[in-house]
């Protein structure tokens, strides 16, 4: 059997990993009797934690927020992932939290024990972070959009949009997604009457929140990556591929939205911030394609071709007449 001390810390980290617990599930963990757990609770009552009740059959235990963070108790890969998370917070997207990341890192590892200090530091060392000029969040704006998903409280907010277009939108807010690069939130455009996705860094949430609104199925598997995809890029084209969907998926990022069309085609939904950019996104594919437009993807489309089959030096540009007036591009065979 624990020791007593040792006991209400094994409680209070048992009371932390999850809502609640009944009184005989404390007790078969610990080994000890429900009368005993009774007993513990008083204790850590009396040392501040506010643990509450609930009378009855289906009762049990919660551990309550309290007036003053109480001590976490993790367990050694616990305390290893949130010395990594620090680390990655004071360099990430999100502004302002740079500094106070560091200082709750410096915390954290002053009472770290020497084997995971080691691990933390060694993983430090050996990482190369590169760096990041994007567009950056705030965590009030995120903490802002991360409640009305979690209330289900309308949201409405000032955009910019990829055209320098400020408007006011109203959402359900239902999900935030991370890329590594950019923040997005996932919600039902009420005006639209569609799902949407948002580039975080160009929205300025509206106080107070709107209305509850009653939750709706979720969007369909390919909103999510299809918008992120849309948002990132100011030029589309939907692309037929001479290719198995499954073969074309492998090389491309998952934000990429490919529709199989039989067992040898495929249509790519294909983006860039330039309309060259976008012509070598689907050169890249390496395989025979055709698209219809737009123009400006026809022209890009002709201006690469041209200089390919240039000599070198040559500085050869496609006529007018190529520029924009085919109705289509056809690649051939091999890409």
């Amino acid at each position: 059997m624990l020791e007593t001390s040792a006991r209400l810390l094994r409680l209070l980290s048992l009371l932390q990993t999850r809502p609640d617990w009944t009184g005989a599930e404390l007790a078969q963990r610990l080994q000890v009797s429900p009368r005993t757990i009774r007993y513990d609770i008083d204790k850590l009552r009396n040392l501040g934690y506010p643990v509450h009740a609930v009378p009855g059959a289906a009762g049990g235990y919660r551990l309550g927020a309290g007036a003053r963070l109480p001590p976490l108790l993790l367990d050694d890969e616990e305390a290893v992932a949130v010395a990594v998370g620090l680390r990655t917070a004071a360099s990430g997207t999100v502004e302002g939290i740079q500094e106070t990341s560091l200082r709750a890192l410096a915390k954290l590892e002053q009472v770290l024990p020497a084997r995971l200090r080691h691990r933390v530091n060694a993983l430090h060392d050996h990482t190369v972070s590169l760096a990041r000029d994007g567009p950056t969040v705030t965590s009030d704006t995120l903490t802002a959009i991360a409640s009305a998903c979690r209330d289900r409280h309308r949201l409405r907010f000032d955009y910019r949009t990829h055209d320098g277009e400020e408007q006011v939108r109203d959402v359900e807010p239902y999900r935030l997604v991370h890329t590594g690069r950019r923040w997005y939130l996932i919600a039902w455009d009420v005006g639209r009457a569609d799902w949407r996705t948002f580039r975080v860094d160009r929205l300025a949430p509206r106080v107070p929140p709107g209305p509850r609104f009653s939750p709706r199925l979720d969007p369909p598997p390919e909103v999510v990556p299809r918008g992120i995809d849309t948002a990132l890029t100011r030029h589309r084209a939907r692309v037929t591929v001479a290719a198995p969907a499954a073969e074309v998926l492998a090389r491309v990022p998952e934000s990429v939205l490919v529709e199989p069309v039989d067992e040898h085609t495929c249509v790519v939904h294909a983006g860039g911030d330039t309309p060259l950019q976008l012509a070598l996104h689907i050169l890249m594919l390496d395989t025979p394609f055709e698209v219809d437009g737009p123009p400006e993807l026809l022209e890009a489309l002709a201006v690469l071709s041209a200089r390919c089959a240039a000599p070198l030096g040559a500085g050869s540009h496609p006529k007018s007449r190529q520029s924009g007036t085919s109705s289509g591009y056809r690649s051939a065979p091999g890409g």
